[in-house]
């Protein structure tokens, strides 16, 4: 039995830190109010969600030079170079094809290379043959990442009180492909002149594609307002009230989402090898130069606090004569990274409203 009370609740005074409960029956609690008041004050606003890195992802890497035509007996094509980002994506340069005899080998493709690929981004350049070899083309950027959804739904109530909904987080954005591999050259053909018989006899090798930026880490999502609720009444609980005042004071604003990160600059392919001397013999091609990385999303606004007389879970309650309940206004929910306060697109939803409010149980929240 309570009677004869006043109970108030300091401005975000609960112990999330920026919510305002007046009572809370736990669990299986028994409780008669009689001519009382139970006060709730403001709710906090949400925190804002943290910020991407202010600095780009991390660049790409410059491709290889292919070696010089009449320097090696084997002029392979220059090797790769590999960005291996944070999320496990590697953007990696295509090989340079090799500097052959009567024809020089296609560089390779790339990686990773677009699900469709109509502009033949990141491809191998092809190998000389009666024509010139070709260049390596450059990478794609990697995708850009739109803002995460605004908070949805109701939140729970639990022992501390009523726990939020914070906004979705942006999602990482994609990486840069490598370019394309440059084609190799050859030593012999339409050409007045090869290596010299003391020199090695291979053509000039293809430089590797260089490797394209890291994709920019999303935004963090938005913080939930402070609720503030009078009463709160968990499963399996029996409240009755009698000639008593519930006063409700307003929801917390939700907090802005936070921004995505830019991401990493793609970097210039390798250059081809050079052909002998004065003599007229073709060089090598050079590799594509790789995709920048695309933008982490922007991430979505908190859910706004509630504004709430009494919120249970399991209806068990009694109002009897005398009993008044009033409320304030029920937090707006905070905009996404980067946006207006106007601007619906990510912003979180307004908190729950009522006198009396059901919450679902732990247990049936989704997963």
């Amino acid at each position: 039995m309570i009677a004869g009370v006043r109970v108030v609740a300091a401005d975000a005074s609960a112990r999330d830190g920026k919510s305002s409960i007046g009572m809370v029956l736990s669990t299986g609690a028994r409780a008669s109010v009689r001519e009382s008041v139970i006060l709730a004050g403001d709710g906090k606003d949400g925190e804002p969600g943290e910020d991407a890195d202010t600095e780009r992802a991390p660049d790409g890497l410059v491709g290889n030079d292919g070696v010089d035509a009449c320097t090696t007996d084997a002029a392979v094509g220059a090797l790769p170079v590999a960005n291996m980002c944070d999320d496990g994506i590697e953007s990696t340069g295509g090989y340079g094809g090799d500097g052959g005899l009567n024809g020089g080998g296609d560089g390779t493709r790339g990686q990773p290379e677009p699900a469709e690929n109509p502009e033949g981004k990141g491809l191998g350049g092809t190998g000389a043959n009666s024509m010139r070899c070709e260049d390596g083309t450059d990478g794609a950027e990697g995708a850009d990442r739109g803002r995460g959804g605004g908070a949805t739904g109701e939140g729970y109530l639990n022992i501390d009180g009523w726990i939020g909904v914070r906004g979705e987080d942006g999602k990482k954005g994609g990486a840069g492909q490598g370019g394309g591999g440059g084609g190799g050259s050859k030593s012999r053909g339409p050409m007045y002149y090869a290596c010299p018989t003391s020199r090695p006899q291979r053509g000039a090798a293809g430089g590797s594609g260089g490797s394209g930026g890291c994709g920019g880490d999303g935004g963090k999502g938005g913080g939930y307002g402070g609720a503030s609720i009078a009463i709160v009444a968990l499963e399996d609980t029996k409240l009755e009230l009698a000639a008593t005042l519930v006063v409700a004071g307003n929801g917390g604003r939700g907090g802005v989402g936070g921004t995505g990160q830019l991401g990493g600059m793609g970097q210039p392919g390798g250059q081809g090898g050079l052909g002998y001397g004065t003599t007229g013999m073709w060089k090598a091609c050079d590799g594509g130069d790789g995709g920048t990385g695309g933008r982490g999303g922007d991430a979505g606004g908190g859910l706004g606090g509630a504004s709430v007389g009494i919120a249970y879970v399991v209806p068990n309650l009694a109002l009897l004569p005398g009993t008044t309940i009033e409320i304030g206004n029920a937090g707006e929910g905070g905009p996404a990274g980067n946006a207006s306060l106007d601007d619906e697109v990510g912003k979180g939803r307004f908190g729950p409203l009522g006198p009396i409010y059901r919450f679902g149980a732990a247990n049936e929240l989704p997963r």
